[in-house]
């Protein structure tokens, strides 16, 4: 029985940014505006898979869209992270954090904190998503 990634898909997701080598994804999630993953197309499971200018590669995407997720969404504090245990491809989450989101300050994998944030907040961080989008765009194009 074989397993299917479903990381290898490179068309699926809100793909910001796509290369031969690399895509970033804007995150649906209703808690976090903002999120986004940086995904290396091949399927490998670990940094260590790759080469020394393919792992510079891959880092230099990974902090091109933290410095785009600060300077839009101005979080109180960045999650990145690469986890991967149920999906072993390499990728890496940014996920920008609050100290009103709903898990603060545990990981957005842990329970819900029952003060959950205000609507308008949310509403507020998904209004920068237009600008958000431009950013890692750009960040990209240089």
């Amino acid at each position: 029985m074989s397993i299917v990634c479903e990381l290898c898909d490179a068309s699926a997701g809100d793909i910001l940014v796509s290369t031969d080598q690399l895509r970033v994804i804007l995150v649906d999630d209703a808690n976090y505006p903002g999120f986004c993953r940086v995904i290396w197309n091949a399927h490998v499971k670990e940094m260590t898979d790759l080469s020394d200018a393919d792992r510079n590669v891959f880092m230099q995407a990974v902090w091109k869209v933290e410095a785009a997720i600060r300077a839009v969404m101005q979080p109180h504090k960045m999650n990145v992270a690469s986890l991967g245990n149920m999906v072993p491809h390499l990728h890496w989450h940014l996920i920008p954090r609050y100290t009103d989101d709903a898990h603060f300050p545990n990981p957005i994998w842990a329970a819900v904190r029952s003060d959950a944030p205000d609507q308008s907040a949310l509403d507020a961080r998904r209004n920068l998503l237009p600008q958000l989008r431009q950013t890692i765009m750009s960040n990209f194009a240089s």
